[in-house]
């Protein structure tokens, strides 16, 4: 799902939000910290046309979360950059406050969304998996944002996340997966919070961090328990692309990306498994896979 088409976020995947958000955190609000030595995590941000006139973008926001796996390339999820305006255009930050950074360009650059993009995030090019939408066995919801290199070193400095081995949660027994510590990250809003008109999700556009632990892994799926009194957080809407890291031998790996959850964001994390040989068909052009 993404963000262009309305201002509240409907439930069917824990995905995009547009940044209208309240000057609050990411992730749960519950059992969640912030995230600014994930420098690797960042945000989708697009701009779009929204009038009869597109010779120019009159809309800009961020949309998604997401990973840098090597030096020029970020990962996300494909249902963020698919089924957009043909004069999409996508940008990366890796600020810790994309929003705040948003808000301030908007003061700077008031009715140009081109240049408030570009002071705060890197423009790239889009490849999503043209098999995207697929079936549940391999929904192919994976996507990649190849960017200059030279630019994004220039604004930011990180480490590119580990990916995953071939087939590696496979190869742990259920003991090695319940007690790996695991870890979601993201710029998205927090739990559902009743009012007037039904639930909404206030937050997001802060990169934070929360626990969840394993629940079970399924062919295309690693299914994360995000539950308050088990001591985790979670992801919710805007978290989509962002990354699900499990400590593995002592290493933070980037083992799969948040797709999907529950729709108040309260219990379950559904994400997209990246050992598996779809994910690393399509990402097999793009970056050296371990």
């Amino acid at each position: 799902m993404t963000a262009l088409r309305a201002t509240a976020v409907t439930a069917a995947a824990c995905a995009t939000v547009l940044a209208t958000a309240l000057p609050s955190s990411a992730i749960n609000s519950y059992n969640a910290t912030p995230a600014p030595e994930r420098t690797e995590v960042g945000a989708l941000v697009a701009t779009w046309d929204n009038d009869d006139d597109p010779a120019t973008p009159d809309r800009v926001d961020w949309v998604c979360s997401g990973t840098m796996i090597d030096a020029n390339t970020f990962l996300t999820a494909a249902h963020c950059t698919t089924d957009w305006p043909d004069d999409v255009r996508f940008y990366v930050s890796l600020d810790q406050g994309v929003q705040a950074a948003l808000d301030a360009a908007a003061k700077q650059y008031p009715g140009d969304p081109a240049a408030q993009a570009s002071a705060v995030a890197v423009e790239g090019t889009a490849h999503s998996h043209p098999d995207y939408p697929g079936p549940a066995s391999d929904p192919h919801d994976i996507s990649v944002i190849e960017l200059p290199a030279a630019k994004v070193a220039a604004r930011w400095s990180f480490t590119p996340a580990a990916l995953p081995t071939a087939d590696q949660l496979d190869s742990l027994a259920p003991q090695g997966l319940n007690s790996a510590a695991w870890t979601v990250a993201g710029y998205g809003t927090q739990e559902a919070v009743n009012g007037p008109g039904g639930h909404t999700h206030p937050g997001g556009g802060v990169r934070m961090k929360a626990p969840v632990t394993f629940n079970a892994l399924n062919k295309a799926w690693v299914r994360l328990g995000m539950t308050a009194p088990q001591g985790n957080g979670g992801a919710c809407y805007g978290d989509s692309g962002g990354p699900d890291f499990a400590v593995l031998g002592k290493k933070r790996v980037l083992v799969a990306t948040t797709i999907t959850g529950d729709t108040p964001c309260y219990a379950t994390n559904v994400a997209y498994r990246l050992d598996t040989p779809g994910p690393r068909s399509f990402l097999s052009p793009f970056v050296q896979l371990p």
